[in-house]
This record gives structure tokens, sequence and C-alpha cells, in this order.
């Protein structure tokens, strides 16, 4: 009996210690890429810190008396809202932010999704494939630096881990929410304390409190504007420990998408015209997209889906509204579903038959949809002084950082030149 005891205690601990051997092990170290260096020409340039609050709908700032940046808005410029691309969420926007292209175009087509030609499926929770530079198109401004001699910086941004078009930022770190955010400020002045040949002249900046917030709680609950007070406090501390430093550095705040309150009680269940053995299914809450195993099966399945639907739109990948760029001429990277099913807000679809659905949501189209609308503010010595702006698609942004950076464009984007007519200083507009 002492016998069998002993072996079973033994077995335990085997057990249990390769239980603490297998436990993901976060990564909280800078990554460096020590052999770059900025060209002469570049450490002439001016710098940008991009700084993305998730979720901080166009109209927190004031919904909550968000102090600081009401005074930092008011030292630069502030757009009425920011329209996200379509679908309104995290990825695809920060991506298109940093890219100029719209999230058909870029090829991060959603947070998750499936990809016709690699059989495979993308998604924001898979580490390797989040990054793994070859899920990614377009030139993000951080490898537009690199590309042109100018070093660059993230304290986290999406596809910034990855190495796309075979280049990352001289400086980044893998995400994870364990960093404080004392330290993270700590790390941007170290990096503008370095010799001008080492000084990163772009660096990314993200905050995910307030979207976390929004979801679990909705956009009116009072955790979402202790969170949205955190971020305010949080962009102050870092604006003035970067001030510190003696360097004149252009800010510019921005989100993703906005937050709104959704049905909770009467979700969309799965529509029973959605064969699983005919097509492949990606997606839930608020874009459910439909790949076809066979084209065949296409057309009568639209047409099932039309007559039961209710409470969302259906589309054929070919009748897609143009104003979403999201249809089969948009369709740059074959990742756009055969058929997309749209929710009517407030309605979710739950085809994954969750217990429970988050209050908040995002995703919808931000033309119909004002609570989709995103924030933009900016402030630095490259931007007019207290200017207030009318609603711009976020594409713009590309080319509007670019441009204080001197950096040339060197590929077709869908971003365009006026928001840098409208909100750049002449001595920043290069000729």
């Amino acid at each position: 009996m002492k016998k069998y005891s002993l072996l079973l205690i033994l077995a335990l601990f085997c057990l249990n210690g390769f239980s603490q051997t297998t436990t993901p092990v976060i990564d909280t170290t800078q990554k460096v890429i020590a052999s770059r260096k900025n060209s002469i020409a570049q450490q002439k340039k001016p710098y940008v810190i991009l700084i993305s609050a998730d979720g901080f709908r166009w109209d927190y700032a004031d919904k909550y008396n968000a102090e600081n940046l009401i005074r930092l808005r008011k030292e630069g410029v502030s757009a009425a809202s920011m329209v996200p691309s379509y679908p309104s969420v995290t990825f695809p926007n920060h991506y298109a932010m940093v890219t100029g292209l719209y999230p058909s175009h870029s090829g991060l087509v959603n947070n998750t999704f499936f990809d016709r030609d690699r059989k495979d499926f993308y998604s924001m929770g898979n580490k390797k494939k989040v990054a793994d530079g070859t899920w990614y198109g377009g030139t993000p401004l951080w490898v537009l630096a690199e590309q042109q001699n100018m070093l660059s910086a993230s304290f986290y941004w999406v596809a910034s881990e990855a190495a796309i078009k075979d280049t990352r930022p001289s400086y980044y770190y893998v995400y994870n929410e364990k960093i404080d955010i004392h330290n993270r400020i700590a790390a941007v002045v170290q990096w503008l304390k370095l010799p001008p040949e080492q000084r990163p002249h772009l660096i990314t900046f993200y905050f995910p409190q307030v979207d976390h917030a929004g979801h679990l709680y909705n956009p009116d609950a009072p955790q979402t504007e202790q969170e949205v007070h955190y971020v305010d406090s949080a962009v102050n501390e870092l604006n003035n420990a970067v001030k510190a430093t003696g360097l004149d550095v252009n800010f510019v705040f921005v989100s993703d998408h906005g937050m709104t309150k959704v049905d909770t009680l009467n979700p969309i269940k799965i529509p029973a015209a959605i064969d699983t053995s005919k097509f492949v299914v990606s997606g839930d809450g608020i874009l459910v997209e439909l790949y076809a195993k066979d084209k065949q099966y296409i057309q009568a399945t639209y047409d099932a889906l039309k007559k039961e639907a209710k409470d969302y739109q259906v589309y054929l990948k070919t009748n897609v509204p143009a104003k979403l760029h999201y249809s089969a001429t948009d369709d740059w990277h074959n990742r756009i579903g055969d058929i997309l099913l749209i929710p009517e807000w407030p309605k979710v679809f739950n085809l994954s038959n969750r217990k429970k659905i988050n209050p908040g949501w995002h995703g919808y189209d931000p033309t119909v949809v004002k609570d989709m609308h995103a924030t933009f503010y900016a402030w630095g010595p490259a931007f007019k002084k207290n200017l207030s702006i009318p609603s711009f698609q976020n594409v713009d942004v590309y080319n509007m950082i670019s441009q204080i950076l001197g950096l040339n464009i060197t590929e077709k984007v869908d971003g365009t030149k006026q928001l840098v007519n409208k909100i750049l200083l002449k001595k920043a507009v290069k000729k």
C-alpha cells in the first residue's frame, strides 16, 4: 500500500511540475535591432508619438470630462469624430491607420477571418498568426520609416511584432498587459534620450482599458468612465515626461472605433439556411461570413437566407454596398466571404451559443451607427492651434503622419491628403 501511495505522490509531483513548466511565459522584454541607425538626413526630422486608446468613442472626452485631453486638444486639433473603416473592429482599424488601406485592401479584413488560398484562419487571439508577417499587406508606417533609414519604436500596435516585408520596428515589445504604465512611459522617455543616430522618430503607444470596460459593462457604465480617466491621466503623464526631454514632439491621439449598447436578451441565433457541410463559417456578433466549399451552393443559400432574415441584412460578396469597401471588387486578398450576414443595430448574432452576451459592442456600419465613430486629437509643433475639423476617414492618418516625418509613400493607398491640408502648419507640409 505504501509503495502505491509513494508512486501516486511522485506522479502528482511530476504532473504538477509539468503543468508549471507548460504555463505560458509572458515576454516583457524589449526587442532591439541594434544594427540600425538613423541617416544624417533623418536625424533632423520631426518626432511623432501615435497613441491609441482602444474603444475610446468620439464623445467620451466630453461625456466623462477628460480634463487633460480636452486641454491638450485645445492646444492643437480636434475632429468632430474619426470614421473607422468597415468592419469597425480593432485589428482592421489599427492597421488601416498605419497603412492607409481599407481592411479589404490590406488583407486584415476582420479580427478573425478565413483565407481561401491558405485554407486557414487568422485570429487576433493566435499569437503565432499575429506575429506572422505574411498575413499583412501594405506598408505600415514603421516599415516605411525603417526602409528610409528612420528608426521607429512600438509600445504595442497591431502587427508591430510581425516582420512585415521582413521589417519590424527597431525597438518593440510583444503585446502583454503586465508592464505598468509608469514603466511604459519611462521606456518612451529612454528612447527619446538616446543619441540622435539611435533615437526613434516614430513611436506607437496603445491602451486597451477603455475597450475592455465598454465591452464588459457598456459605454455608460461607471467602469468605462473610470478607464477614460485612467487614459486621460496617463496621456498627461506621457505628455509631461516627453516635454521634459526638451524635444519638440508631435502627439496624435486616436481610437480604432467607438462602442454601443446592444440587445443582450434577444440575440440572433444561427439561421436554419446555413449548412456547415457546405460552408466554412467565420465570425459572430456583428458580422458573419460564409465561404462556400463549392460555388454551386452560394445562390440557393443566399436566397434562403434572404427569405428568413429578420434583424439582419444578407449580401452576396458581389452586392455589398460600395460605401463599405468590402465587396468582391475590393477583396484584394480573397478573404471576404461569399455571403455576408450583417445585423441591424442593436442586434447581435450568437452563433456560438454563448451563455452571456456582452452589453457593449462595436463593428457596425459607421455610416449608420454614430456610436462606432472614433476619436482624433493632435498637438505639437506641426499642427495648427485651437482648430476643430469635421469628421474624416481614418485611412487619412497614414498620409498625415508620413507628411510630418517627411517619408515618401511608395505604393498606392486609400488615404488622401485632405487631412494634411486641413491640420498641418505650412512649415510641416513638404512641397
